[in-house]
Parts: structure tokens; C-alpha cells; sequence
């Protein structure tokens, strides 16, 4: 059987390493011309970390993990005001975590990928025709790639979610704020930051820094805006957005680069009524987007495919083919199995809104008080089930 996956994100690379693992022929196109270097740092914990290890990758994440030490909120002096010890938010996950930038993970599993799976960049596609026993997928390009399974795990703005069940706003739920992502050089900031995540503790937005391996600043922004548009020109928007934050902010927005060099999106949730459509799936972003708030999104996206890989084996054959009642039964079992974990991961994010980026000053003192409870008795749980939810396996 043959499966092209839309995507070579960390869904559809986690989802090509189980697949090829059962023996599919695997091809995954990403429009991309090639692997891209924006992202941020992201905690990764939860159910991708035991997918991780069950695919006997842990080493590896483990080894391009970043060593930070706290969490901390600073006012516009650079005066700590709140803090968070990694190793007590560690303790919270059963110390089952590592701290790493995306594009490194979709380095790991990139390069796990064994010869026979075709990664194809530059391929933008095009058009979906559906047939009984197939489907095609056509590329800007006019090349037609033909399968049993064509899976959508081209993120948030998924095309291939667009050509099956229509224009994404139907679908997609903004959260009022925008997102961005940049990387610049400047030692004394650099000195500065330390070994620490640094968040300037200020309301409507927010800038957060930590140090990379070779000595550059990377930079999370987040404000809070009720437009979900794009601004045409992100640059002069953030600089626009955070003038006047004190501290290190200054020097981040001096050294913002040009659009190309940023990653920026608003923060928004996917909520689709079903996630296939005949021989049509979506996995990570494209059906389960629980947005930053959440902090779990590249977890559950490799939880998710390697929950679809294990419904797709446990239901088929590869050397027999893709009964579209049987795979039609896998794609529920596996939507069945995700979609209880990645409601409860939208909620937490929703209901995080009042103080991830607090509207008003008050809800500041709540948040510091809220980390400060964190080392009483029986608060880090508390803490813990407001911070990611439920537990998941």
C-alpha cells in the first residue's frame, strides 16, 4: 500500500517513520523548498515524549535538548518579579521533558527517515481527485501521485484540509493574539538572559528570550488583537506593537529581520466535525491545532500519527491493500482515540487566555502568586492540571 502525506512537519515526518516501520511505500511532499530553520523553543512533554521513545529516538531528543533553568518574568529594569524552576515544572511531568527548538525535532525525525521513503520539497499541492479504490494527488507542477491514503499534515493552513472540507475559516477559531519568532545577535543581551527563559512580565503583549548553542537570542513575541489578518509587513508591525517595553526589548525589535526571516501566525484552534474524508486524513495542525497556550501541539502531533500508524496497521495488510470499509474503520478508530485528548488540550489553552498574556495588571499579581504556589504542598498538581490538562498516554 502507498500513502503520500502532505507535509514533512512533525506530524508528517513522525507519521512516514511509522508507516515505512509497517511497511507502506511512503512519499511526503512539502511545499517548503527545503527544511525551514524559523520556529521557537517549545517544552516537549506528554504523549509525543512516549511516542518519541517508543520509536527509540529519546537519545537523540535528548541530545539537541537546551538546558534552561527557569522561567522567569522581568519588568522593564530587568528585575526578576516572578519565577519557575524547570526542574520543579519537570517534577510536574514526572521529569519527562526536554526543552527543544522545532526545526531541531523535525531534524530527529528527518533524519530517522530511512532511504526508501521519498522526501520531496518544492511540491505544492494542487489538487485532490478522490476515486474508489485510490486517490490522486496532483502538484502545481502537473505530476500526479497516486495512493491508497493521502494524509494532510501540512499544519494549521492546510491545503489539503481546504480541498476536502472547504475554507479553513470554517474551521479555524482564533484565540486574539498574534505570534511571532526571530533570532538576532547581541552579547550583552546575551549575558543578560543567561541560561533562563526571560519573559518581560507586562499585559496586551509580551516578549520572551533565551540563548541558542551558538550564542544568538531567540525571540517569542505574543500580543494580544482581535484581528485575525496578517499584517502585510511583520516587522513594522512588532516594532510598532512592543515600542515602549523596557529591558531587552529594545535591542530585539532593533535587530528584527526582514519578513522572510520571521515566523509569524496568529494563535488559533482547528475544530473540524470529522477528521477524513473517504481515503482522506488529517493529522498534527491540519485537525488537532490546540494552539501555543496549550503547549503541546508538537507532542500531540506526534502522538497523533503515531496513533494513526498503529490504527492503519492494527486494521490492514500493506501486502493486500486498502478496503475502503476497513480503512474507513481505522481512520475512525484513530479520530476516536485523539480527539478526547485534543479537546481537553483547547480547553486548557482556553481557559489560560486570562493569563498568558494578561489583559490588566492585576491578573499579573495573580500569576506571580500562582508560581509562587507552586512549591507549597499539594499546589504543584493543581498547577500542573491547569498548566497541560489531563494525563494522556
Amino acid at each position: 500500500m502507498k500513502a503520500v502525506i502532505c507535509g514533512a512537519g512533525i506530524a508528517g515526518l513522525a507519521l512516514a517513520h511509522r508507516l515505512d516501520a509497517a511497511g507502506w511505500a511512503v512519499t511526503v511532499l512539502e511545499q517548503a523548498p527545503a527544511p525551514r530553520t524559523e520556529g521557537y523553543m517549545m517544552d516537549f512533554f506528554g504523549p509525543g515524549y512516549d511516542a518519541i521513545e517508543r520509536m527509540r529516538l529519546l537519545p537523540q531528543l535528548q541530545e539537541y535538548g537546551y538546558q534552561v533553568t527557569a522561567l522567569t518574568y522581568r519588568d522593564d529594569q530587568g528585575r526578576r518579579r516572578a519565577s519557575l524552576s524547570y526542574s520543579r515544572f519537570a517534577d510536574l511531568v514526572d521529569g519527562r521533558l526536554v526543552s527543544i527548538m522545532r526545526p531541531d525535532l523535525e531534524r530527529i525525525l528527518r533524519e530517522a527517515l530511512p532511504g526508501r521513503v521519498a522526501l520531496r520539497f518544492g511540491s505544492r499541492l494542487a489538487r485532490i481527485d478522490h476515486r474508489a479504490d485510490r486517490v490522486d494527488a496532483t502538484t502545481v507542477d502537473g505530476t500526479v501521485h497516486r495512493a491508497d491514503l493521502l494524509v494532510g499534515a501540512d499544519g494549521i493552513h492546510s491545503t489539503v484540509r481546504r480541498l476536502t472540507f472547504g475554507d479553513e475559516r470554517h474551521f479555524l477559531r482564533h484565540l486574539g493574539f498574534h505570534t511571532a519568532a526571530w533570532v538576532f545577535d547581541d552579547p550583552a543581551a546575551r549575558d543578560a538572559i543567561g541560561d533562563e527563559f526571560a519573559l518581560t512580565d507586562s499585559t496586551r503583549r509580551q516578549l520572551g528570550c533565551y540563548v541558542l548553542r551558538d550564542g544568538r537570542i531567540a525571540v517569542f513575541a505574543v500580543h494580544r488583537t482581535t484581528d485575525p489578518q496578517l499584517p502585510a509587513d511583520p516587522r513594522s508591525a512588532l516594532r510598532q506593537e512592543y515600542a515602549g517595553l523596557g529591558w531587552i526589548a529594545p535591542q530585539a525589535l532593533a535587530a528584527c529581520p526582514p519578513a522572510d526571516d520571521i515566523y509569524y501566525d496568529q494563535v488559533a484552534q482547528i475544530e473540524l466535525p470529522a477528521w477524513s474524508q473517504g481515503r482522506v486524513v488529517l493529522v498534527g495542525d491540519a485537525c488537532q491545532a490546540v494552539s501555543l497556550l496549550a503547549g503541546q501541539g508538537a507532542s500531540l502531533a506526534v502522538a497523533g500519527a503515531q496513533t494513526l500508524a498503529a490504527e492503519l496497521t492494527r486494521a490492514l495488510d500493506p501486502a493486500v491493500g486498502a478496503d475502503p470499509g476497513v480503512l474507513a474503520i481505522a481512520l475512525r478508530r484513530y479520530e476516536t482515540a485523539m480527539r478526547p485528548v485534543v479537546t481537553d488540550k483547547q480547553q486548557v489553552a482556553r481557559r489560560g487566555v486570562r493569563w498568558f498574556v494578561p489583559e490588566h495588571r492585576w491578573w499579573l499579581h495573580v500569576r506571580r502568586a500562582a508560581l509562587a504556589a507552586v512549591g507549597l504542598p499539594g499546589m504543584d498538581r493543581v498547577i500542573a492540571g491547569a498548566m497541560v490538562g489531563k494525563s494522556s498516554t
